[in-house]
Formats: structure tokens, C-alpha cells, sequence
């Protein structure tokens, strides 16, 4: 009886032996696929990451490029203000040097009848005398 009782221990410990390999294996083989599928899900995600950076670098240069764009747009509209400004001085000193040089006959011809008025007067006081 007590060899039957031991045999029957032993037949049940390796029952519960084979059983337990069994789970044991499934569960590798489970958490093999969890940490196969995690890797694939990190991949994915660095893939995503990277065109993501990719992305952003490709709208960082567009924007430098609109920034140069846009400067040099302003330079050349500072260099036509800067023409349009000595067009405007040019313009304003041409016509005060007309103007200078229409009040200097003006003060001529003034001056003119200034002295012939004179040299009248004169000329009608010495026929006085």
C-alpha cells in the first residue's frame, strides 16, 4: 500500500511536471509574441519619429528660404526708395536753382531800372542847372 501511494505521488508529480512545461512554454511563446509585436510597435514608432524630423527640417529650410526671399524683397524696395529719394532731392534742387536764378534777373533787371531811373534823375537835375 505505501509503495501504491508513492507511485501514485510520483505519477501525479509528473503529471503536474509535464502540465506545468506545457503552460510554461505557451507562455514563452506568448510573451515572445508580446515582446516581437512591442518591437515592431517601437520600430513603427521611430519610423514615424524619424519622417517627423524629416518633415520638420524640410519646413525649417522652406522657412528660411521665404525669410531670404522676403529680405531681399525688402532691400530692393529700400534701394527704389532710396532712387525715388534722390530723384525727389535732384528735382527739388533743379527747381530752387531756377527759382535762385529767376530772382537773380529779377534783382538784374530791378537794378537796371534802379540806375536808369537814377542816371534820369540825375540827368533832369543837371539840366536844371
Amino acid at each position: 500500500m505505501k509503495k501504491l501511494l508513492l507511485s501514485a505521488a510520483l505519477l501525479l508529480a509528473l503529471s503536474v511536471t509535464f502540465t506545468s512545461c506545457r503552460e510554461v512554454k505557451e507562455g514563452a511563446d506568448s510573451v515572445g509574441d508580446a515582446v516581437e509585436n512591442a518591437a515592431d510597435a517601437t520600430g513603427d514608432a521611430v519610423d514615424a519619429t524619424g519622417d517627423a524630423i524629416e518633415n520638420a527640417g524640410e519646413a525649417v529650410g522652406d522657412a528660411a528660404s521665404d525669410a531670404v526671399d522676403a529680405a531681399g524683397n525688402a532691400v530692393d524696395a529700400t534701394g527704389e526708395a532710396i532712387k525715388d529719394g534722390a530723384n525727389a532731392v535732384k528735382d527739388g534742387a533743379k527747381d530752387a536753382a531756377n527759382k535762385v536764378e529767376d530772382g537773380a534777373k529779377k534783382a538784374v533787371d530791378a537794378t537796371k531800372d534802379g540806375v536808369k531811373d537814377a542816371a534820369n534823375a540825375i540827368k533832369k537835375e543837371a539840366d536844371k542847372l
